[in-house]
């Protein structure tokens, strides 16, 4: 007697379970302009590499006989997958089951995909739509009795974070436990008019007077504003091809080396146009993004948080082909100043090149901390010190090219100075313990009340102290170890990180990634 009859229904439970929350959720679904779980993962794996585990997991209920009379599958997917060939831990929430909620999930699966992704060091994406972790208060009544929340599985969430790249889209309402799962991860983003993030969602929010919409509430120009998520998507599929773009960065976990990809760029390449992207007027903006696509790899640069923290530019590019992470100020934001969401976006993109394993090139304009009475209020300084903790506990090669400013305690954050100074500066560098020009008329006010002719006077004692603070003044003490054309800088840097692989050792980091 074969078993053919066990296979058969094991066929029929397979395909129960492809239904998922039936015609009309998957069609209400669609008409949401949202792709459902199984399209997602069909559209981010390579063709036919998605093997899932626990498909027939579920809620079954049987007739008298025994047999299956209805079936409510589990709203969590997930398997092995391979995304551009590289094999990953693929996990996706069903709208479509009870709107996601994790007790509909059937929590075990999380924690194997969890582990999964741990102990075989497997990057692990997460495609994440849901309500939240408990279901509804209905739940509770049909449990018979209520339980001390806790996050089964949660202590592996927290060392993946330490071990392999993790990976969060919002591809529709996330909230409770769905939006802790977006945070818990190195890369989110949310998709513009379809994602919306909240610890708790509008109908909970109403109960404390306050009436909003998804929109209102947590949109993605919201969370990517304030640094709760990284990115915005316009669309699943721009979510789909972002994701791709931040895994080809990475290696698949801290035991390995990110690798290099051919970039048919020249190292050497010179760009003419560096010679006058400084503007000689102290007070005249300039823009970074042209400036850091013009050093690295052409079309290789992936900038990651652009919303938010937006005195520094952070993400990553190729330098002669090899992954490096990019910090670049940016003065045409409070002229570059470092705010205290600027310094947590700082501290958080150091910790992830250090896990990583990936070199760090920093490129500085950075004319102090923000000061006056919202800075103090929103503790700058404490979250300035964060930031320079996490550049002096960074292990991995570090060169710092200072373009123009570098003044104060958050100047001094351009690269860790214990360590060996792979520094360089351009012609227009300008740094000291404070601008001169702030401190001019108070150091020389004596001077000035003397004079004949104060402005006159002033301009002198300026011309005096403009030679002064020539950047070749200082690499005349060695007080920067070079000052160099700015069109060479492309092969300064392509030479970098050709150099730092030597200096690169895979394994866990002393400390764990916190998100």
């Amino acid at each position: 007697m074969s078993w053919q009859p066990e296979i058969d229904e094991l066929e029929m439970r397979k395909r129960l379970a492809e239904q998922m929350g039936g015609p009309e959720k998957l069609q209400r679904q669609h008409d949401a302009g949202r792709l459902n779980a199984r399209e997602r993962i069909a559209a981010l794996a390579d063709p036919g590499s998605f093997h899932e585990l626990g498909q027939i997991a579920g809620f079954a209920q049987y007739d008298a006989s025994g047999q299956v009379a209805a079936f409510q599958p589990s709203n969590f997917l997930f398997g092995r997958a391979r995304i551009d060939g590289r094999p990953v831990v693929l996990t996706a929430d069903d709208f479509t089951v009870r709107g996601g909620a994790a007790d509909a999930a059937i929590h075990r699966k999380l924690v194997e995909a969890e582990k999964l992704a741990s102990e075989y060091r497997l990057p692990l994406i997460r495609l994440i739509e849901g309500t939240g972790g408990g279901g509804s208060v209905k739940t509770l009544e049909s449990m018979g009795h209520t339980y001390v929340p806790e996050l089964p599985g949660w202590e592996t969430m927290v060392d993946n974070l330490s071990a392999v790249p993790v990976v969060a889209l919002g591809l529709g309402p996330v909230a409770g436990l769905g939006a802790g799962r977006m945070v818990m991860s190195h890369y989110s983003l949310l998709v513009d008019g379809l994602s919306q993030m909240f610890v708790a969602g509008p109908p909970v929010v109403a109960a404390i007077g306050e009436k909003r919409t998804k929109e209102e509430l947590g949109g993605a120009s919201i969370h990517a504003g304030n640094g709760a998520v990284d990115d915005i998507a316009a669309s699943e599929a721009h979510a789909f091809a972002l994701l791709r773009s931040f895994l080809s960065y990475l290696p698949s976990n801290v035991h390995e080396l990110a690798e290099r990809v051919p970039s048919g760029d020249d190292p050497n390449r010179r760009e003419e146009g560096l010679i006058e992207a400084i503007p000689r007027n102290l007070r005249q903006l300039y823009k970074i993004r042209p400036i850091v696509e013009a050093v690295v790899d052409q079309g290789s640069f992936f900038e990651i948080g652009r919303n938010w923290g937006r005195a520094v530019v952070t993400g990553f590019a190729r330098l002669d082909g090899w992954p490096v992470a990019v910090i670049a100020s940016d003065p045409m934001t409070l002229g570059g100043l470092w705010s205290a969401d600027t310094a947590r976006k700082v501290e958080r993109f150091v910790d992830l090149a250090e896990t990583f394993h990936l070199p760090v090139v920093h490129l500085v304009d950075n004319p102090g901390f923000m000061i006056g009475r919202k800075a103090e209020e929103e503790a700058t300084i404490r979250w300035g010190s964060r930031a320079l903790t996490a550049i002096y506990q960074a292990t991995v090669p570090w060169v710092a090219v200072i373009l123009r400013k570098a003044y104060g305690m958050a100047g001094s954050a351009h690269a860790n100075t214990s360590r060996f100074r792979w520094r360089m500066a351009w012609p227009s560098g300008d740094w000291g313990s404070l601008p001169i020009e702030g401190g001019l008329e108070a150091a020389y006010k004596s001077d000035l009340e003397k004079a004949d002719d104060p402005a006159a006077r002033l301009a002198e004692i300026k011309g005096r102290l403009d030679k002064v603070r020539s950047p070749l003044r200082t690499a005349e003490r060695f007080g920067i170890e070079e000052i160099i054309d700015p069109r060479e800088t492309r092969a300064h840097l392509c030479e970098f990180a050709n150099l730092a692989q030597r200096a690169l050792s895979p394994g866990r980091r002393s400390f764990g990634y916190r998100p």
